[in-house]
């Protein structure tokens, strides 16, 4: 079984938010029209995204809304005044998030947001209830697993981050498993957006390349995602949060996790942080839907 405690990824998801300013910016700009008088980003996490949305939109009342305090306050801090910040759950069904947004919205984004809930369907059903007519639904889900990686390191068997992913792909199942009374969605965002009785369904995915050698600071938070990433795994450092693993469970061979702690040792020999060859390559999906009008 696997627990997120929210409180415990409140830094990360603020750290999100500031680190991925850009790319929060172009896809605001994409999304938003000069009619839209209400916004809301629902599971906001840091709100980066509800700031890009308020800049992007000044006359727009722009609503960010997230279930756990925690991590709502750290959204509150980083969007400084230009968006309402209000704590209610997709769990909890339509009504909730229609006080929350105090007005059916024009635009509604969910990124990463819709899969933490038991019953993901239900829950697009019930974001999709909030439009006004016309309005969109936009849910940023999926994409291509990134890649930052030389395939063969130096050390250890060649593809380690290819079979990170596949570790990571294994938690993701046992986590959406362990949810109290999960449902499957045996079908695509896109099918799941019709359903939900919206129109014109489609996907768009975005790319971003930052090629190598990256800068320090690029080279810095990569490295820090990789041990977020290996703590999510093994469990440590992260208590009973988002990476609590159940005790018999092994998500990467041990011969992986030793090349690993060697990766990520400053004072080791192939420390990721001195190499020159590291890169971004990220694909990422963004799910649209429109409410008849």
């Amino acid at each position: 079984m696997i627990e997120i405690d929210w409180a415990e990824e409140a830094g990360r998801l603020r750290a999100s938010a500031e680190g991925e300013g850009d790319w929060n910016a172009a896809v605001a700009r994409s999304l938003v029209r000069d009619g839209d008088k209400v916004v809301a980003d629902i599971g906001c996490g840091g709100g980066g995204m509800a700031k890009a949305l308020a800049e992007a939109l000044p006359s727009a009342t722009v609503v960010a809304v997230d279930a756990d305090p925690d991590v709502l306050e750290q959204a509150r801090e980083h969007t400084a005044g230009l968006v309402r910040c209000e704590l209610a759950s997709m769990d909890d069904g339509a009504e909730p998030l229609r006080r929350a947004i105090d007005a059916p919205a024009d635009l509604i984004w969910a990124s990463a947001s819709v899969h933490h809930a038991a019953d993901q369907q239900a829950a697009v059903d019930a974001l999709a209830s909030l439009l006004a007519p016309g309005g969109r639904l936009a849910l940023a889900e999926g994409g291509l697993p990134a890649r930052h990686l030389p395939w063969d390191l130096g050390v250890g068997e060649p593809g380690l981050e290819l079979r990170l992913d596949l570790a990571q792909d294994r938690w993701f199942k046992v986590m959406r498993d362990s949810l109290p009374g999960s449902v499957p969605m045996p079908y695509g965002w896109t099918e799941a957006l019709t359903r939900a009785g919206l129109t014109d369904a489609t996907t768009r995915s975005v790319l971003t390349e930052t090629p190598a050698p990256l800068s320090p600071e690029g080279t810095e938070k990569l490295v820090q995602q990789f041990r977020n990433r290996i703590a999510r795994m093994t469990g440590e450092g992260h208590g009973h949060g988002h990476g609590h693993v159940v005790p018999d469970q092994e998500w990467l061979e041990a011969e992986d996790l030793a090349v690993w702690k060697q990766l990520l040792d400053p004072d080791g020999p192939y420390y990721l942080g001195r190499r020159r060859d590291l890169a971004v390559l990220s694909v990422r999906s963004i799910h649209l839907g429109h409410a008849p009008h």
